[in-house]
């Protein structure tokens, strides 16, 4: 167990991927419980818009594929609050991709952002948390990580070894007092979702996920999935013999 995180008036949290999307929704959520906020994100412009919202709050344009952005954004934020208590890695992307799309070049920028940007912003604070002996990494996943599926021929593999990279995290962290959250959502109607052109089951709003991220941060768990009703199916799954699990995903997506 993580030590939960209930009471958010005055916790200093810097949301990574934070203009679009859950990131967005999350941080929406976290000002109304009196967060201090500190926002991530590509596009300069649309971040200093969108930071505008929220009165006090930091904004940090910065590349999360680019490690040398991230160091010194944590030292501006050192700067200005003292420490950090939460981290949110939820900078990500998406491109539906079959064996005959596959271009290296479109499968490392997937890897760059999806699991390097990870990599390289825990590189960048983890001593400093550990440090202070206390606060929290939130790292946003994917259940397109639990097995292969169809069209996620590099989304899927690059967020598998996120959730990797997370539990081997935690192991780590969680004995010297930083918690380690891994989110693994399932369908979430956010700008990277909205080109697909298939049925999305149990599809949420990102406020719905910023609710259900938020419930499981309460709880102290480690692995914060959604919505259930989905992801519990995907989880059986995972322990399904390969043949059989390749069958009946062949036989639900039509692949």
């Amino acid at each position: 167990m993580n030590q939960p995180i209930r009471d958010w008036r005055g916790k200093r949290v810097w949301i990574v991927g934070a203009s679009t999307g859950i990131g967005a929704a999350l941080a929406e959520a976290l000002f109304a419980k009196g967060a201090h906020l500190a926002l991530s994100a590509r596009r300069a412009e649309r971040l200093n818009a969108f930071a505008a919202r929220f009165p006090g709050s930091i904004s940090i344009p910065l590349d999360v594929a680019e490690p040398n952005k991230l160091l010194p954004a944590v030292l501006q934020l050192l700067d200005l609050w003292g420490g950090i208590d939460v981290v949110v890695f939820n900078a990500g992307t998406y491109t539906p991709m079959r064996a005959w799309d596959l271009t290296v070049e479109g499968a490392r920028t997937t890897f760059e952002i999806n699991l390097m940007g990870v990599i390289n912003g825990v590189a960048a604070v983890a001593p400093q948390l550990l440090q202070q002996g206390e606060g929290a990494i939130v790292i946003v996943g994917s259940v397109a990580g639990y097995r292969g599926l169809p069209k996620a021929l590099a989304y899927g593999a690059s967020k598998a070894a996120v959730i990797n990279f997370a539990e081997s995290l935690y192991m780590d962290l969680a004995p010297r007092g930083v918690s380690v959250f891994l989110v693994n959502p399932g369908f979430v109607r956010t700008p990277l979702t909205a080109g697909n052109k298939f049925h999305m089951p149990a599809l949420i709003s990102a406020p719905e996920a910023a609710r259900e991220i938020l419930k499981g941060l309460a709880r102290g768990r480690f692995e914060i999935h959604f919505p259930r009703r989905f992801t519990l199916m995907l989880k059986f799954m995972r322990v399904l013999p390969g043949s059989l699990y390749l069958r009946a995903v062949r036989r639900a997506t039509g692949a």
